[in-house]
């Protein structure tokens, strides 16, 4: 199919969501001054998800990135409980106790999050009573385990990740009697998915990774030009102190079958992400589960197969690698993704295309043509098409839908070539995701003027 302009923007708008932090008695008192989202899916449904929130008992904004496989189920509960999870890790004895009280009386709760979600974010209302009780049951210990001292960001991001994940776990083994929430937790637990999620409180602002979706920082140099700083490592076989990792935690004799072809005992592209009790589980739980779980979880073969050279499990941990970075005048903007993004774009070019995006001033890169031999025609239509580009203005008025125009419609020279882009949003769905991947980006501005008085 030929797509025309206006139906390529039709299917590139259709997830872009953005937020603007409010300004109060017109001053922003905010570091960050909002931000913009959106998604384009390869997979039917998209196993991607996002999620954004404020904090209202403490300080701060939270924005993440999910990326599920083996289906959609873990990215799902994962971008709708972590959050509350981290802003629970972060909140005072005080508050916790206030909150406990609140829910032991039957009072109302004090809002812990206020949600930025696109009318598209799904949330699970059948689970909501499940997940609310394990939620409880961690700020219960929480309370429990008070030491009267102020909460590390660092330590609570791990800690919530890290107890999000075991309940994933433990609400699979328990199951439940009602056979549509069994079949979901198990679901939740058999599938898996990656996390990259942004803290940003004051010019503290701390990246939590677990697997290979990414976070960079645009900065912009004295002389204007952009330049990228990576915030997180990917968790994959590409990460030599990944490997490391994987081969420390596990005896010599499984060195050679741990990581094959890439991949986590042969199968799993990241080595860290929530879920997926098939590298966590012990095989006799695993089997337990399946035999005792609703007949659908019998029907679908990823759930009954075991690992290869499966000896000493757990494998896989959700675990995340915690970046603090210090805010500067000079960091504009934080780019958040899904390696969907990352598979197609150099960070440099991220940065470049945000930044020119969000101030409006292109620089001028000499142009370049790589080897290619090329007319003077050609060279005269790469040269009005650059005219025509600065001239007009920007036709996005979201950043990261500006950025996955570029990823999925940039021609050899950089530039967006609206046939190439028609071609590849008009694939059919099965063959959509051998060309490219979800893609899920979340592009945050940060207000200098604020950043720089502290």
């Amino acid at each position: 199919f030929y797509l025309t302009p206006p139906q390529v923007n039709s299917i590139l708008k259709a997830n872009e969501y953005s937020f603007k932090v409010p300004e109060f008695d017109g001053k922003n008192v905010s570091s960050v001054l909002g931000f913009d989202s959106n998604q384009l899916p390869a997979n039917a449904p998209i196993e991607d998800r996002r999620s954004a929130a404020t904090c209202l008992q403490t300080r701060g904004m939270l924005l993440g990135v999910f990326d599920g496989h083996a289906g959609c189920a873990c990215a799902q509960a994962v971008s709708e409980r972590l959050f509350y999870y981290i802003a629970v890790s972060l909140l005072p004895h005080e508050t916790l106790l206030e909150i406990e009280n609140a829910v032991e009386s039957g009072r109302a709760l004090l809002p812990i999050l206020q949600w930025h979600k696109h009318p598209n974010d799904y949330f699970s209302k059948e689970a909501s009573k499940l997940y609310f009780n394990s939620l409880r049951t961690y700020w219960q210990e929480l309370i429990d385990l008070n030491s009267g001292e102020t909460t590390d960001v660092r330590e609570a991001l791990i800690n919530a990740f890290k107890r999000l994940d075991n309940d994933i776990s433990l609400e699979a083994q328990v199951g439940d009697p009602n056979s549509f929430l069994n079949y979901l937790v198990l679901r939740v637990a058999f599938s898996g998915s990656t996390a990259c999620v942004a803290h940003v409180d004051g010019v503290d602002l701390h990246i939590a990774n677990t697997g290979d979706s990414r976070a960079m920082l645009g900065v912009q140099e004295e002389d204007g030009s952009w330049s990228a700083v990576n915030l997180s490592y990917d968790h994959n076989a590409q990460n030599e102190h990944e490997v490391e990792r994987v081969k420390m935690e596990h005896p010599k004799s499984e060195e050679k079958s741990l990581v094959k072809q890439d991949r986590l005992l042969g199968l799993l592209m990241p080595f860290r992400a929530f879920g997926d009790v098939k590298f966590k589980w012990s095989i006799e739980l695993q089997k337990r589960v399946v035999e005792s779980g609703p007949d659908q979880l019998n029907d679908n073969e990823y759930t009954k197969f075991i690992p290869p050279n499966y000896h000493t499990p757990p494998y896989l941990t959700a675990e995340p690698e915690v970046i603090h970075h210090k805010l500067r005048p000079q960091d504009k903007f934080l780019v958040l993704a899904t390696d969907g993004l990352w598979e197609t774009m150099h960070r440099q070019d991220v940065a470049r295309i945000v930044g020119e995006y969000l101030t409006g001033v292109h620089h001028q890169q000499p142009i370049a043509v790589g080897g290619y031999k090329v007319t003077l025609g050609q060279m005269h239509g790469l040269l009005t098409e650059r005219r025509a580009k600065i001239s007009s203005v920007f036709e996005d008025q979201n950043a990261a839908t500006h950025l996955i125009r570029h990823a999925v419609g940039n021609n050899e020279f950089g530039t967006v070539d609206h046939e190439r882009l028609s071609k590849m949003l008009s694939l059919p769905e099965e063959l959509a995701r051998m060309y490219r991947d979800d893609i899920t980006i979340i592009v945050v501005q940060f207000n200098s003027h604020v950043i720089g008085a502290y």
